[in-house]
């Protein structure tokens, strides 16, 4: 039986403070032992002091008269805590395997994968040395894995792995995705590319996908095409600059929709929420997303074909930090007639980090979204985010955050003598605003 170690793996993006503003694999000098193992995890816990209104009508049962908003708050009170654990192995030179664990979230009350895959850096299973010029710069990565689509998702959180993010909001409208797929990165002298290419779904089950009876119902599913394209240079010791411009898109959309397929929620628990009551006997939705993500974000729901734009430009200072995000969307409702329709949004997040590790910190942002939720709406819908925040790392392991958050939502519709029009939904005259407390940890 061979011996197994436990130890740094090859080419990893540290999981930890030194990961930080770590967007590409780059590639280091750790020396192939032999089989190696290595065990990460990573939890956190939210005290939420947040409060959610709307001005949308609801009905008691007795006496049957509007008397007001009713909706659940989730205030001054913990929430779940979240839960990740990893598991990777060194196969062999340049060749590693990663497995992603949700052991506590939102979506699931089990443990369940949430990724797999294989990281190629070198090609000497094949041939000592074989295409080593060109692996020097190439990564390829197979399985299903965090689908690399903008720089966004790496300041993101995502379940109990909030350590990277500054704050405790995600993007409101929230690109991430879990596919099945392959990935080929290409970095040289500042020169950052990736293209890749997923099945188009998040479940592996082949179903017909209806969305509207007779022609209109899609049957087919096309795969994902992604691309990154950009520069990332070190000036000098003090100045770094990067840009990126990121694509994808879809022909025909699985069961995978980029902006619902997180199953950890966007950092707020229950807001504009109300457990799905009736109003004199109507369904009202809690909110236009999907159930895996129960919260207050923005999900244009293109629902046969999409294509999406991201552009990432990110700039840092000694300690000042600047990250913007321009995302512009489009896609079509129904196989046979794509009448287009666009979800455009923009965000820029300010960073000071300051002491003799950079372990304090002050940050600032804000989000907006615009578009329509379907083709036959008469205008868009508008939400809006400002959030501030303050943190410290206590070690480079384990992070604490106070974080503000305002949010509103703007030209949602209402009920009218309680029948629905258009998108009727909790975001109607929408709002929800306070603090949340975050401590994390992640090794």
């Amino acid at each position: 039986m061979a011996q197994v170690s436990f130890g740094k793996l090859q080419n990893q993006i540290k999981r930890d403070q030194t990961g930080l503003n770590q967007f590409d694999v780059k590639k280091d000098s750790v020396e192939f032992k032999g089989l190696s193992i290595d065990l990460g995890g990573a939890f956190n816990m939210d005290y939420q002091a947040l409060n959610s209104f709307n001005d949308q009508p609801a009905t008691f049962a007795l006496p049957s008269k509007i008397v007001g908003y009713r909706l659940m708050n989730n205030e001054n009170n913990f929430v779940l805590p979240a839960a990740d654990m990893t598991i990777g192995a060194q196969l062999f030179d340049g060749v590693r395997v990663n497995l992603d664990i949700y052991l506590a979230s939102r979506h699931h009350n089990d443990t369940y994968a949430r990724g797999g895959y294989l990281q190629i850096d070198k090609l000497d299973f094949i041939k000592k040395d074989f295409l080593a010029g060109v692996m020097k710069y190439a990564t390829i990565k197979i399985g299903q894995m965090e689908n690399n689509f903008g720089d966004a998702h790496f300041r993101s959180s995502d379940n109990g792995s909030t350590l990277r993010n500054a704050f405790v909001g995600n993007n409101i409208m929230n690109a991430f995705s879990t596919d099945m797929g392959m990935e080929i990165y290409y970095n040289r002298s500042g020169l950052v590319s990736m293209i890749g290419a997923t099945n188009g779904n998040l479940n592996q089950g082949i179903q017909e996908v209806t969305y509207t009876a007779g022609p209109n119902t899609n049957t087919v599913v096309s795969p994902t095409i992604l691309a990154k394209f950009g520069y990332d240079k070190q000036i000098d010791k003090d100045l770094r600059v990067r840009l990126t411009a990121s694509y994808y898109h879809s022909a025909n959309l699985g069961n995978s929709n980029l902006y619902s397929s997180s199953r950890s929620g966007f950092g707020y628990w229950g807001v504009l929420n109300n457990n799905a009551y009736t109003n004199n006997g109507v369904a009202v939705a809690g909110n236009y997303n999907s159930t895996s993500t129960p919260e207050g974000t923005f999900n244009p729901g293109f629902k046969n074909w999409a294509t999406t734009i991201m552009i990432n430009p990110f700039l840092k200072f000694k300690g000042f930090e600047f990250f913007g995000t321009v995302e512009l969307a489009s896609g079509g409702d129904k196989a046979g007639v794509d009448a287009k329709r666009t979800a455009n949004q923009y965000a820029g997040d300010v960073v000071y980090r300051f002491g003799k590790s950079e372990q304090f910190y002050l940050a600032a942002k804000y989000n907006t979204v615009s578009g329509k939720l379907s083709n036959a709406d008469a205008k868009e819908v508008t939400v809006n985010r400002v959030e501030s925040s303050i943190g410290w790392f206590m070690t480079k392991n384990i992070v604490a955050k106070l974080d503000y958050v305002s949010q509103n939502y703007k030209n949602y519709t209402q009920f009218v003598g309680n029948v629905p029009t258009g998108n009727a939904n909790n975001f109607y005259g929408g709002n929800f605003k306070g603090l949340v407390f975050e401590a994390a940890i992640s090794f």
